[in-house]
Parts: C-alpha cells; sequence; structure tokens
C-alpha cells in the first residue's frame, strides 16, 4: 500500500544456549515426569530396518542413532560441559542402566542417551510419573516431548530438530512416547500401542515454537469433502464461520476477540500510522459489501486497537487482491511490516487486524489467515487449507516473527 511506512521487525532469535538451557529446564522435568520409550519391544516392528538391532552399549545406541543424526563426542561423565546429567533421571532408575551425552552437529544441540534393557519398567515409570503430574493439574505433560525411544535405549533431545530427524525417516524405528491421553496425533503419523496400556508411541514430533514434524498432508479442499452431517462440519475441516450482516460479524468477534465496543460503519479509508488495514482503497474495488473499523479513532490522542470488519459478496476479488498487497510487503525484506494488518477470512466474511492476540482469538473461532508466501506450509497439526486463489493457502499457522 503506498501509504505505509515501513517498519522493521525484530527478529527474535534465541541463542543456542539460551534454547539448550531453556530445553534441559524441560526435559529434565520430562524425563523426571515423564520420559518416553520407544517402538513396541516386545514384537520386532515390521517397518524396522533389517540393520536395526537392540543396542547394548551406549556405544551400540550411538551408532544407531548416528542413521538419522550426529551424535558426537560421546561421554557418561557425570559433570560433562555440556549439559549436567544431574538433571536427569539415571542408573537404577527407570529400568536404566547406563547414561551418557553426544552432540548432534546438525541440529547444534546435545542427546542424553539412556541404556534401558527393560523397556517395559521404562515405560510403565513413565506412565505413573504422567499420571501423578496429570493429577496435579499439569495438563501440559508429555505435550511437547522430545524423550526418543529405540528397543533398548532412549534419549533426550535437547533441540526439536534432533527429535523430529529420528523420529521422521519413514524408515525409522525410533519413536516418542506418551502417556498423556490428551495428546493429538495429526493425520499422516503413525499412533501404536506401547508396552503398558495408557501410553501409545508416535512418529510425531509437537512443538509450540512450529518446528516440530513437518506438514504430511495435501492442502486441504473443504469444498470436495461432502455437505456437513449432523453435529459436525464437513469430513476433515471444522469449515469456516459466516454472518449475515455487519451486526451479526460484530456479535460473533466482539468482545472477547475483537473489542468493537467502540466501532464506525464506513466505507472511508480509515488508518492510522500505526494500524494499516489490508483493503486500500474502495471497498466495493476488493470485494467487500460492507465495512466497519473498531477501535479508538484518534482526535486527542493517537488511533489505537483498530481492527477492520468486513462483509464480503466477492471473496476470490478480495482474496487476488490481498495476495497482490502481501506480496508487494513481503518483496524488499520478506518480511510483513509491523503495522500490516492479515486478512482472516471467513466464507463470507473477513477481519483486517495487525494484533497477535487478536488473531489468536479468530483462530479459535475458525478464522483462517490468508498466507501468499512462496513456499508456505504449516507444521503439522494445523490447518492448512485451499484459498480461492492461486499460490495462496488458507491456516491457523504463522511463522514465529
Amino acid at each position: 500500500m503506498s501509504s505505509r511506512r515501513k517498519t522493521s521487525m525484530r527478529l527474535q532469535r534465541i541463542s543456542a544456549a539460551t534454547a539448550a538451557l531453556a530445553a534441559l529446564t524441560t526435559l529434565a522435568t520430562a524425563c523426571e515426569d515423564s520420559p518416553k520409550p520407544g517402538p513396541p519391544a516386545a514384537s520386532p516392528s515390521a517397518s524396522a530396518p533389517a540393520t536395526a538391532s537392540p543396542a547394548a552399549t551406549l556405544a551400540g545406541a550411538q551408532a544407531h542413532v548416528q542413521q538419522y543424526t550426529s551424535c558426537e563426542d560421546l561421554s557418561t561423565d557425570p559433570n560433562d560441559s555440556r549439559v549436567s546429567l544431574s538433571g536427569f533421571i539415571g542408573a537404577g532408575d527407570w529400568g536404566i542402566t547406563e547414561r551418557g551425552v553426544c552432540t548432534d552437529e546438525k541440529a547444534r544441540g546435545e542427546i542424553v542417551l539412556f541404556l534401558t534393557p527393560d523397556m517395559k519398567a521404562f515405560q510403565q515409570a513413565a506412565k505413573d510419573h504422567t499420571a501423578k503430574l496429570l493429577a496435579e493439574g499439569r495438563g501440559d505433560t508429555d505435550l511437547a516431548s522430545r524423550t526418543v525411544v529405540g528397543k533398548t535405549f532412549a534419549l533426550t533431545a535437547l533441540e526439536t530438530a534432533t527429535a523430529v530427524s529420528l523420529v521422521d525417516p519413514p524408515n525409522s524405528d525410533l519413536r516418542i512416547l506418551s502417556c498423556n491421553p490428551d495428546v493429538f496425533v495429526p493425520e499422516g503419523f503413525k499412533k501404536e500401542k506401547a508396552l503398558v496400556e495408557g501410553c501409545f508411541l508416535t512418529d510425531y514430533v509437537n512443538s509450540p515454537d512450529g518446528q516440530g514434524s513437518p506438514h504430511r498432508g495435501a492442502v486441504r479442499d473443504p469444498s470436495t469433502e461432502g455437505a456437513a452431517k449432523p453435529g459436525r462440519p464437513p469430513t476433515g475441516s471444522p469449515g469456516l464461520p459466516s454472518a449475515g450482516s455487519i451486526a451479526e460479524l460484530k456479535q460473533l468477534v466482539s468482545p472477547h476477540t475483537v473489542d468493537c465496543t467502540k466501532m464506525t460503519v464506513t466505507d472511508e479509508d480509515i488508518q492510522s500510522i500505526d494500524y494499516m488495514p489490508v483493503v486500500d482503497g474502495p471497498p466495493s474495488a476488493w470485494g467487500v459489501k460492507q465495512r466497519a473499523v473498531c477501535g479508538e479513532l484518534g482526535g486527542e490522542q493517537r488511533a489505537h486497537n483498530l481492527n477492520w470488519l468486513d462483509t464480503v459478496s466477492d471473496m476470490k476479488t478480495l482474496q487476488t487482491k490481498a495476495k497482490a498487497a502481501q506480496l508487494a510487503d513481503l518483496k524488499d525484506d520478506g518480511r510483513l511490516k509491523a503495522t500490516a494488518s492479515k486478512l482472516l477470512v471467513g466464507t463470507n466474511i473477513a477481519v483486517e487486524t495487525n494484533n497477535a492476540n487478536v488473531r489468536r482469538g479468530l483462530y479459535q473461532l475458525q478464522f483462517l489467515y490468508l498466507n501468499c508466501e512462496t513456499g508456505f506450509t504449516a507444521p503439522a497439526g494445523h490447518r492448512l487449507e485451499k484459498a480461492q486463489v492461486e499460490g495462496c493457502v488458507l491456516t491457523n499457522y504463522e511463522r514465529p516473527s
């Protein structure tokens, strides 16, 4: 948009040392709280590669891991400078007989290895401890585990990328164990029986930072999935929200998601230096039927909390023009302006906002963001659906800025 002013966005890059420390804090708890084993040890997996054999030593476990990623400089020193092993479960607990650490040079993170010849005991201990944490109200236990298991060994990956490298290859016989019944395994990933009831094994790595397992399914097209059935939406998709008027749209999103205490219905091009809408110019030229802006429009103080509500008569036109504006904004440095709004759409409605908290609320209402970045894909577990314009998708995932 011609009136937009480019504002550089600060990249929130976490140093390797900080990331490792955060992972260690989480995984020390995970290991003490809910370490997880791997593929069914009672009967060899039919998909396991012919070279897969139980590792009788830590060196054997290291060699097995090296089929999938780097695992260098193996050490059993409890005071290893890379990782303080005192924060992890050790020999004598959970069926563990030996413990060590190696470095995944690819992911620039460490791997803590555990020799576990009694895998069923390991899994039972994991189940018992997870149940204890869940009973204490810690519902996030195991939701983003980075503990991977084989037949006679387990490991904790301090980097999400390490866990993905270990379980993602089609021929991998390594798995993540979870004993939390609320863990969601997306379509396209394995969910296998563990050695104890109440736990399962999976090749899906969840991660709140979006760096977990990659999306495996095709971009979903709800229009081809049949009509909605009583009590649920069309197969595989929760669908998109709709409204018959600006008043209905306001009722849908306000006050819990968008603050529309002050709302102005107008076709005027209202924007501010801090809040830039997607629609630039006459709304009718963008396929917008009626338009409103919520928030403080300014006066004695600068405008703030601006969000735009649209009822849409031509969604394809709106998405086509929004795509062109988005690509123009991305052209210089591959990032959207900090003040630029993102277009979140329903079936015949849209909301334009540059407020991340507002967008999170809209995703819960089943609005989806029109993303036209070249090569964009969403991590597993997020929605990725067909847009009405080629080169774009609708999603509820945003890359960390």
